[in-house]
């Protein structure tokens, strides 16, 4: 009786995987976040959306320019 359902259970595992479903990982916080190089950013100040890549980080904060990093 276990060992149909073990082989039920890994079964049907294998048709999720093939259907394209994502396991979770073991190991990755869900507070880490990457972010890529076109990902907008709201400047602290104006309120500006910019890239990461063309905004300026300033402690922990992100800038659309030099005028408002001052």
């Amino acid at each position: 009786m276990i060992l149909k359902l073990i082989i039920f259970a890994f079964v049907g595992l294998m048709i999720y995987k093939f259907l394209g479903g994502k396991l979770p990982t073991i190991g990755k916080s869900s507070e880490e976040k990457k972010l890529d190089e076109d990902t907008l950013v709201e400047c602290e100040k104006c309120g500006t959306y910019v890239t990461v890549k063309e905004s300026i980080m300033m402690h922990g904060k992100y800038y659309c320019s030099k005028e408002c990093l001052d």
